[in-house]
């Protein structure tokens, strides 16, 4: 894959690499959610579901602040691509279960959760394959169930050098226009309940999409 320098890329090692040398500067191992943006949209997100849902964090990273938050009242299984991250997150959060995972190859049975979180990871995935993985995501998805996505609001792609001031570190980002991304939750089943943008005042930031799986809810 070309880069916008032209450079050849490598996005999946970008990603992790930039993640293994970046752990620490990304994310400590506290996080102030009170009043944060993460706190109002899982506020909008849980307020949906009953207690012991099924939720599965894609690109769970360290595990602050979502699957934190998250596990204290849900079952929670995080993924992320990069061991370090992993490591951290059965440290941080032992409530949950985590499993180091490339979100692509992912092969979970059908109706396997509740619910979907995917804060800043997406995004993370070269953007043609980020269609058919929202189809499988919604497939993963109990009928009636719920997920929230960063996603792009405009298109880019390119990769971030000396990531979060750490020398060396990268990081590769693939965005497509929220519409496109409104577009792709339809295909796959998944009907718009609220869109947002974050940061609010950001230029492009990124968008904010909260949906439903179509179906009548089914519980176990």
């Amino acid at each position: 894959m070309t880069g916008t320098d032209g450079v050849r890329t490598d996005p999946r090692g970008i990603v992790l690499r930039g993640y293994e040398l970046a752990s620490h500067a990304y994310r400590g191992d506290e996080f102030a959610l009170a009043g944060s943006r993460y706190e109002y949209w899982l506020g909008r997100f849980v307020r949906r579901l009953t207690d012991g849902a099924r939720i599965l964090d894609v690109g769970c990273g360290n595990g602050l602040p979502v699957a934190r938050e998250l596990a204290a009242r849900f079952a929670v299984t995080g993924v992320d691509l990069s061991p370090v991250q992993i490591e951290r997150a059965r440290a941080l959060v032992p409530a949950a279960r985590f499993e180091c995972a490339d979100m692509t190859a992912l092969d979970y049975a059908p109706a396997s959760f509740d619910a979907i979180t995917a804060f800043y990871s997406i995004i993370n995935v070269p953007l043609p394959e980020q269609p058919s993985l929202i189809r499988r995501m919604a497939g993963w998805l109990a009928p009636g169930g719920w997920i929230i996505a960063t996603v792009g609001q405009e298109p880019w792609t390119g990769v971030e050098s000396d990531w979060r001031g750490v020398r060396g570190a990268q990081m590769y980002y693939s965005h497509g226009a929220a519409e496109h991304y409104r577009a792709w939750f339809a295909a796959a089943g998944l009907e718009l309940a609220e869109q947002g943008r974050e940061p609010r005042t950001g230029n492009p930031g990124y968008a904010m999409l909260l949906a439903r799986r179509a179906g009548a809810e089914v519980r176990a």
